[in-house]
């Protein structure tokens, strides 16, 4: 698949009762239409890492929303790691969908963010009409993610000047001169450290994923994007997650960051399993009201 083609494209914000009142939640929203779709970014990375994905999405008929969970991008980014954990994403998820009316999704996500979708289809299966999970973080990526979260923390919250001093020197270029990759790594580094550690703490610190169980017990539709030689989302993690729950289809990428570098290929396998997913929705809601 080529350059995505032209869609509409609108930012808006969605308020959610969070420990120190209403929190207040930046998202995109791509196309238009009933079959929707949610795509949640990496741990601390902002939405923009799905801006190509969202586009092709919604070029392809689709109504995708992109949303920057509490503390990430452009929402509300409190320093208490008690704001923060991988249920609370999933909860804000559910408020999204409330907030535009969309009664299911399919719900997909990166690194974390898959594990955010897979709260989802516990927390609220009825919700949820498909699963996307690029690179989800289990038991196999555990010793690589606390090799860097773990520092990470520490120096948010005991080291914070060569945070904020990136923070400073990554701001007085323009983002309309860099690259799309610049970009993303700039507005990525923007970050306070006082929320950088609330955030890793708050993740660390609880659940990071369902248990095998609640896996299993998943009924929607589901694709998973495993990554070859990625020490921090290992393959195994993704084969895990496809033979755990029913039904599951793995797609196994062909070179490191695929879905980044090379989308092409990657594109059409997850428009066409979100347009498959979207199909069955509508249909089942049509027929529930007829």
């Amino acid at each position: 698949m080529g350059r995505a083609a032209l869609a509409s494209e609108q930012v808006g914000q969605v308020l959610v009762e969070g420990r120190r009142g209403r929190d207040r939640l930046e998202f995109t929203e791509y196309g238009a239409g009933e079959a929707w779709v949610v795509l949640l970014p990496p741990l601390l990375v902002p939405r923009s890492v799905h801006d190509h994905a969202a586009r092709t999405l919604a070029a392809a008929g689709l109504h995708v929303l992109v949303l920057d969970p509490l503390g990430h991008g452009g929402s509300d980014r409190p320093a208490d790691p008690l704001s923060y954990s991988i249920t609370a994403f999933a909860e804000q998820v559910v408020a999204l969908l409330d907030a535009v009316g969309a009664a299911r999704a399919v719900v997909g996500g990166s690194s974390l963010g898959a594990n955010v979708a897979l709260e989802v289809a516990v927390r609220a299966p009825e919700r949820v009409a498909g699963l996307l999970l690029d690179g989800p973080v289990l038991d196999n990526a555990l010793t690589a993610q606390l090799a860097v979260l773990g520092p990470a923390m520490y120096a948010a919250r005991f080291a914070p000047l060569p945070l904020s001093l990136l923070r400073l020197a990554s701001r007085p270029v323009p983002s309309r001169l860099l690259p799309a990759w610049l970009r993303l790594a700039r507005e990525t580094l923007d970050q306070r450290p006082g929320t950088v550690a609330a955030v890793i703490h708050g993740v660390l610190f609880g659940r990071l994923a369902p248990t095998p169980a609640e896996r299993e017990a998943i009924t929607a539709r589901t694709l998973v994007l495993s990554r070859p030689r990625d020490p921090f989302h290992p393959a195994g993690d993704a084969e895990q997650l496809a033979r755990e729950i029913p039904g599951a289809v793995l797609e196994r990428a062909e070179m490191p960051l695929e879905w980044r570098r090379r989308p092409e290929r990657l594109d059409l396998v997850v428009a066409r399993f979100a347009r498959e997913c979207s199909r069955g929705s509508l249909r089942a809601r049509r027929t529930r009201s007829s």
